[in-house]
C-alpha cells in the first residue's frame, strides 16, 4: 500500500512537472530564431488615418479622421470617442510581439485564426498599401493571444491584456456624449422636475437664482452641475429614429425632468424619461432624433430643490482682509479695528476699541473670525420657523477689504441648533453650532 502511495504522488509531480514544461516552452522556436520588438514597426500611431476593427461579437466599425478628429463611416456616420480610437492607434504603434510560436503553421485552427476572433484593418497616412492585424485564442497559459499580422503564414503571442483595447464595438468606439453645449457659453440654465422649476441665469462672473426665488446661487454647486451635464455619458442607444410612439413608449412625451440650456441666443435641451432598468433611464437630446439610456443617477440629481444651488457661504469676508468688526451680544457691543503695523517687516495687529480700549491678542481675533468666514450652511428653513432670530444670539458687522465693503448677519439659537439670517435673502440658514459656540469662546477671551 506504501508503495502505490509513492507511485501515485510520483505520478502528480510528473504530471506537474510535464503541465511545466507545455506551458513555459509550448511551441517554443529555436534559439536561434530573430528577436523582434514590434509587431508593426514602421507605424506611427499619429498617422494612421483609417480603420476598420471587427469585434469578437462580429460588430465591424470603419472610421476616418479628418483635421485631426476621428468620426465613424459606419455603421453609421457619428463622432468618434477620441479616447477609445487613440487607445487602439497608440496601441497598434506599440504592440509587441512576445514570441513566435510557429512560422508556418499547418492548422490556424488551434490558434483560434482560422476565422479570427478580433480584426483590425488600418492604413497610415500617404501609404498605398494598409496592414492588418488578427487576433485568435489565448494561450495555453492565458497571458498572451495567438496573432498574424499583414497576411504572413507565421503566428505570434502578443500580451492578453491588449484584447480589451482592440475589441471594441460601434457603440464603444462613437462619441458618447449625451448632449453637447460649449461650456463657456453657457448663460443660463432651467430645470423642470417633480413639478417644480429652478431657473439660473450668469450674474456678470456669478450664478443668481431667478426662480422659485431670488437670491445669490452657490457658485461651485451651479458650475458642478453644469459640468456633469456636459460630461455625462449615454450608456446605449435603443432607437436611432424615434417616432411619437417611441417617446411615449420611453416615457419621453411626459419627462420626468428637462433641462433647458441658454446659450447667448440659442438653447439646448435635455430630457429625460421612464426607467430603463434599476440604473438607467431614457433620455433624448431635443436636437437629435435618437434615444439613449443614461445613469438614472442623474435624474436624481436633477430633482434637487433650489436649496442645494443656494449660497452656502455666510459671509464674503476673510479673516486676513477684515479691518473693523462690532459684535452685539445680550445688548452689549464689542468693537475691534485692526491696526496696521509700521516699519520693516511689522505685522498688523488688532485693539479692542470699545469697551476699555485694548490690544488683543492677534491669533484668538483670527482664530474667531476664521470660523465665522468659513461658516457654511448646512440646509435653509423659511420665515415661519423657530430660529431664534427674535432674540438674536450675537449679531456681526464686519468691515473689509479697506473698509469698502461691509456685511451683517445675524444669529439665533433653538435648543443646540444655530441659525443666520442674511440681508436680502429669504429664511434662514442652518450653521455648524460648534463652529458657533467656539467663536462665542473666542469672543469671551477678547472681551476680558
Amino acid at each position: 500500500m506504501k508503495g502505490l502511495k509513492s507511485t501515485a504522488a510520483l505520478v502528480v509531480v510528473l504530471a506537474g512537472l510535464g503541465a511545466y514544461i507545455y506551458f513555459v516552452t509550448w511551441k517554443q522556436p529555436s534559439s536561434d530564431t530573430p528577436k523582434e520588438d514590434k509587431v508593426f514597426a514602421s507605424v506611427k500611431s499619429d498617422k494612421i488615418d483609417e480603420l476598420k476593427v471587427r469585434s469578437a461579437s462580429g460588430d465591424t466599425t470603419t472610421l476616418k479622421k479628418s483635421g485631426g478628429t476621428w468620426a465613424l463611416t459606419a455603421p453609421v456616420s457619428a463622432a468618434a470617442d477620441e479616447a477609445d480610437v487613440s487607445g487602439i492607434t497608440s496601441n497598434l504603434g506599440t504592440l509587441a510581439i512576445t514570441r513566435v510560436v510557429d512560422e508556418n503553421p499547418t492548422d490556424l485552427k488551434q490558434y483560434g485564426l482560422a476565422t479570427p476572433r478580433i480584426e483590425v484593418d488600418f492604413q497610415q497616412e500617404g501609404d498605398k498599401t494598409g496592414h492588418r492585424l488578427l487576433l485568435g485564442d489565448k494561450s495555453p497559459t492565458g497571458g498572451d493571444l495567438f496573432a498574424q499580422r499583414d497576411g504572413e503564414k507565421r503566428v505570434f503571442l502578443v500580451s492578453a491584456f491588449q484584447e480589451s483595447t482592440f475589441n471594441r464595438s460601434s457603440f464603444d468606439l462613437r462619441d458618447k456624449t449625451l448632449i453637447k453645449f460649449d461650456r463657456d457659453k453657457v448663460d443660463g440654465l432651467t430645470v423642470d422636475a417633480d413639478g417644480k422649476t429652478i431657473q439660473i441665469a450668469k450674474d456678470g462672473g456669478d450664478w443668481k437664482l431667478e426662480k422659485p426665488l431670488q437670491v445669490q446661487a452657490d457658485f461651485g454647486s451651479v458650475e458642478e452641475l453644469v459640468g456633469r451635464l456636459q460630461s455625462v455619458q449615454m450608456k446605449s442607444i435603443v432607437a436611432s429614429d424615434a417616432t411619437p410612439a417611441d417617446l411615449k413608449k420611453f416615457g419621453l412625451d411626459k419627462p420626468a425632468a428637462t433641462v433647458t440650456f441658454d446659450i447667448g441666443s440659442a438653447r439646448a435641451s435635455l430630457v429625460l424619461g421612464g426607467a430603463a432598468d434599476a440604473t438607467s433611464v431614457y433620455a433624448r437630446d431635443s436636437s437629435r432624433p435618437m434615444v439613449m439610456t443614461v445613469e438614472s443617477a442623474l435624474l436624481t440629481d436633477l430633482k434637487k430643490g433650489a436649496d442645494a444651488y443656494r449660497r452656502k457661504d455666510i459671509f464674503a469676508f476673510r479673516a486676513y482682509n477684515a479691518t473693523h468688526v462690532e459684535l452685539t451680544r445680550g445688548g452689549q457691543t464689542v468693537v475691534f479695528e485692526k491696526v496696521k503695523g509700521t516699519g520693516k517687516d511689522a505685522q498688523d495687529t488688532w485693539r479692542r476699541v470699545s469697551p476699555n480700549a485694548k490690544d488683543v491678542d492677534k491669533d484668538t481675533m483670527d482664530g474667531m473670525l476664521t470660523k465665522f468666514a468659513n461658516m457654511r450652511a448646512a440646509s435653509f428653513v423659511d420665515a415661519s420657523a423657530k430660529t431664534g432670530l427674535d432674540s438674536p444670539a450675537l449679531t456681526l458687522d464686519v468691515k473689509y477689504e479697506d473698509g469698502k465693503k461691509e456685511e451683517k448677519v445675524t444669529f439665533g439659537a433653538v435648543g443646540g441648533d444655530v441659525y443666520a439670517a442674511v440681508p436680502g435673502q429669504p429664511g434662514a440658514a442652518k450653521v455648524d453650532s460648534t463652529d458657533f459656540n467656539e467663536a462665542l469662546k473666542q469672543l469671551d477671551e477678547l472681551s476680558k
